[in-house]
């Protein structure tokens, strides 16, 4: 690294093979959060990606569009034929696995999770050998990088010489409260989809059979562009929103409630912290680290979830104590924050 990239502005580039503009996985929210941060604080980030630009990006964008089947195993080595001798760091969040030769001062690799992990938990023959597969390139990317960085102390089960925790980043300003009230009814928001690990329908159902019976005016207002056209009463399919809608449901609800099978962070329990909501969730590594094992939330099984949402509703006393207490936690995952410790990650010494 050059002596005015050890104090000045930084030239750096991201690799995600997921951005907003057309994917709803967290990687790609997390991705675009960062590199806008990192652009405001004068730093001169590109991010490589086969996603269209994300509008009203503030950094730099590299498209490399991808056509056909195993798009993202091809875009590694697409990314492998990038020159990228002018940046000061590669900050790559998927697909360098190929990169092992230097190509910049300093190479940092985020996991996201485990994809090992998350094969235990997907269904379907053909999804799970995927997750494998990408699960030792994983573990590659970790032995290529100078650095490399875990989203949560949980997900290092699969790579356990990686010590470096920095959590994913949430908008304070964004998502903060700012006087809006609650809803007049209880209102339960999710954040996910339908199908697959984020478990959408299971919650949909034990809301309807367990939650509305005994709080026969709640609300669950679902985030999920899968979800189906026919849902049981009281349950609300919104679909996409923008930024600014979803601050506004999260300062709305009750309780924030994501029953995911596996988390490696899960970006929405934050957000909903950030805006002082009480978090009910499934005890997935995500859930446990953002909460703390529960202390700053509720963990319940499956079997249990229903209860611990309707005791959530009824008790205004224990909604006003998490409401605190994520607010208190929330802090810990402010994008300010996170942004300084890559800052000072980016700065050091290869290893």
């Amino acid at each position: 690294m050059t002596a005015a990239a050890a104090s000045g502005p930084l030239r750096i580039a991201m690799i995600s093979y997921y951005l907003p503009s057309e994917s709803k996985i967290g990687v790609g929210y997390q991705v675009h959060e960062l590199a806008n941060e990192l652009s405001r604080r004068g730093h001169q980030v590109d991010v490589f990606s086969p996603c269209a630009p994300v509008e009203g990006a503030l950094y730099g964008h590299v498209h490399l569009p991808l056509t056909g089947s195993l798009r993202t195993f091809r875009f590694a080595f697409v990314m492998r034929r990038q020159d990228l001798s002018s940046y000061d760091v590669l900050h790559a969040h998927g697909e360098d696995y190929w990169m092992w030769r230097r190509r910049v001062p300093m190479h940092v690799r985020t996991l996201h999770g485990s994809c090992f992990e998350e094969a235990i938990h997907i269904r379907g023959l053909g999804e799970k050998l995927r997750m494998v597969m990408l699960g030792f390139t994983e573990v590659l990317a970790s032995l290529v990088a100078d650095r490399t960085v875990l989203i949560s102390p949980q997900t290092r089960r699969w790579t356990p010489w990686v010590r470096t925790v920095i959590p994913n980043g949430v908008d304070a300003e964004r998502f903060a409260p700012d006087g809006t009230p609650r809803s007049a009814e209880p209102t339960v928001l999710f954040v996910g989809t339908w199908r697959q690990r984020k478990r959408g329908a299971d919650l949909a159902r034990i809301f309807a059979e367990e939650v509305r019976p005994r709080v026969p005016e709640a609300t669950l207002r679902m985030v999920a562009q899968d979800a189906p056209k026919s849902l049981p009463d009281g349950v609300v399919a919104l679909g996409r929103l923008s930024d600014d809608e979803l601050a506004h449901e999260y300062r709305r609800a009750w309780a924030f409630c994501l029953p995911s099978s596996y988390e490696g962070f899960g970006i929405p329990y934050a957000e909903a912290m950030t805006a002082g909501v009480p978090v009910v969730a499934t005890p997935n590594p995500g859930a446990r680290y953002v909460t703390d094992d529960g202390r700053y939330g509720v963990l319940a099984e499956l079997d249990e979830l229903g209860s611990a949402l309707g005791g959530v509703l009824d008790d205004p006393a224990e909604r006003e104590r998490l409401g605190a207490a994520s607010l208190e936690r929330a802090r810990e995952f402010d994008l300010r924050h996170v942004a300084d410790e890559y800052e000072r990650l980016y700065r050091r010494a290869p290893a």
